[in-house]
Parts: C-alpha cells; sequence; structure tokens
C-alpha cells in the first residue's frame, strides 16, 4: 500500500514540474512575438520613408541652365551705311570776316562739310538766306542778334527731302546756340523717323549743347552723335581736321569703305 501511494506522489510531482515549465515558455513566446512584431513594424516604415524620400523631387531645385537665345535683331554700326540709305549733307556756312579766322574765302563749317559729303557720298545742300549777310564780323554779330526775333528765310528748298534717311546738319555756333537759320530749316520739313547728326565750327564752346536744340525741334527724330571741329582748325589745319571727320564718320559706321 505505500508503495503505491508513494508511486502516485511522484507522478503528481512531475505533472506539476513539466506544466510549470509549459507556462514559463508561453509567455516568453509572446513578449518575443511582440518585440519582433514592433521591430518588424518599425523595419518597414523606415524603408518606407527611406524609398519616399529617394523617389520625392526637392523642395529647391536648381534650374537647368538656358542657352542663350541668338539676337538676329542686333546690328552694327557698318550697317548704316550699306548702300540703301540716302544721306544729305547740309549746312549753313559763311565767308568773309569771320572770329579767329579773319577775312576767309569758304566758310569753316563749308569745309567740313565737303569732307563729310566726301567720306559718305552723301549729297549736299547749302542753306543761304534771301538776305544776304554782312561781310564784316561786328556787323554780322548785330544781324544774328536780331535774327533772334526775326528769323531769316531760306532761299532754296530740297526738294526730295523725304529720299533721305539720314542727315548731317551742320553750322558755325552763334551765341551759344545753332543760327536762327538752322532753326527755320528744321521746321520746314518733316524729320519723323530719320536719323540727324549734327556738326559745328566753333570758337572754344563745342557743340554747346546744339544737339539738345535740335532734339526739341525734331522730337520724332533720332539724334547721332555729333562732331564739333575748331573753326580755326577747320580753316588753317585742314589735316587735322579731316583725321577728326573721318575717325568720326568710321566709329559711326558712315564712312565709306
Amino acid at each position: 500500500m505505500k508503495k503505491i501511494l508513494s508511486a502516485l506522489f511522484i507522478f503528481s510531482l512531475l505533472f506539476t514540474v513539466t506544466a510549470c515549465g509549459n507556462g514559463g515558455s508561453g509567455v516568453d513566446s509572446v513578449q518575443t512575438e511582440k518585440t519582433e512584431s514592433g521591430s518588424s513594424q518599425t523595419a518597414a516604415d523606415t524603408s518606407s520613408k527611406d524609398e519616399q524620400a529617394e523617389n520625392a523631387e526637392p523642395l529647391e531645385s536648381e534650374p537647368e541652365t538656358a542657352e542663350p537665345l541668338e539676337n538676329d535683331t542686333e546690328t552694327s554700326n557698318d550697317d548704316n551705311n550699306n548702300g540703301d540709305n540716302h544721306i544729305l549733307v547740309a549746312y549753313f556756312s559763311l565767308a568773309g570776316e569771320q572770329y579767329e579766322v579773319g577775312v576767309i574765302e569758304k566758310g569753316n563749317t563749308e569745309i567740313v562739310a565737303e569732307m563729310i559729303a566726301a567720306s559718305t557720298g552723301a549729297d549736299m545742300f547749302k542753306m543761304e538766306a534771301t538776305t544776304e549777310y554782312p561781310d564784316t564780323y561786328e556787323e554780322l554779330l548785330e544781324v544774328s542778334r536780331q535774327e533772334a526775333d526775326t528769323p531769316p528765310e531760306i532761299a532754296e528748298t530740297v526738294e526730295n527731302m523725304t529720299d533721305y534717311d539720314t542727315v548731317f546738319i551742320g553750322y558755325p555756333i552763334w551765341w551759344g546756340d545753332t543760327p536762327a537759320i538752322i532753326k527755320v530749316f528744321l521746321q520746314s520739313y518733316d524729320f519723323s523717323d530719320k536719323t540727324i547728326i549734327p556738326f559745328c565750327t566753333h570758337g572754344g564752346s563745342g557743340l554747346a549743347g546744339t544737339d539738345r536744340t535740335i532734339s526739341g525741334l525734331c522730337p520724332d527724330s533720332t539724334i547721332g552723335e555729333g562732331l564739333a571741329v575748331r573753326g580755326s582748325t577747320a580753316q588753317n589745319d585742314r589735316d587735322s581736321a579731316r583725321e577728326s571727320v573721318t575717325e568720326w564718320l568710321t566709329d559711326n559706321g558712315y564712312a565709306k569703305e
């Protein structure tokens, strides 16, 4: 009887130990699954974010460098006198007794005008008043003062002004301005869309702002770069004057090749 009870007790003890061992293994298994599930989920999220970052366009991207457009409308100064333009040299000039040069047979401005026409192949027009100017310098000064209130009339006209695209306007500087006859000439024609290029002879004043005077009288014209030649240089040092004229015309694309 004792042997039977002992055997039953041992069997019961073995069953209890086995059950506890399975219970502990069950908890460990569940915890491991939760941990791996969490790690797996985190790895999946990280992978997803990395792929999104690789595939997404940056918020600020460098623009592609575009090739510069070719400007087909750009022209050079050499195109100014390409054979299609018609050029006129219109000028006012007086001989007789003049400042700095004494009594002369050809006016200072006329000398420069002839140089311009020879270098460009332009036509020429000399402005002459219906009333002759005096030969002495003192009398000429008085007449020039009066012309501010009583402008002179021009004896001849340019019949074919519409044929000219470019007009060189030449004059001596009187009282720091253009002579009144120049203003009459500019107001006698329609210079719209023409290019007007002033040139003058002077006793030390240069252009004296006369390019602005011309611009004010011809607001719809293009006013080119002007040239000022000292009267004594034009009269007595023509090689130097011609050099200045040639350089000026070449720089602005009007000199013939």
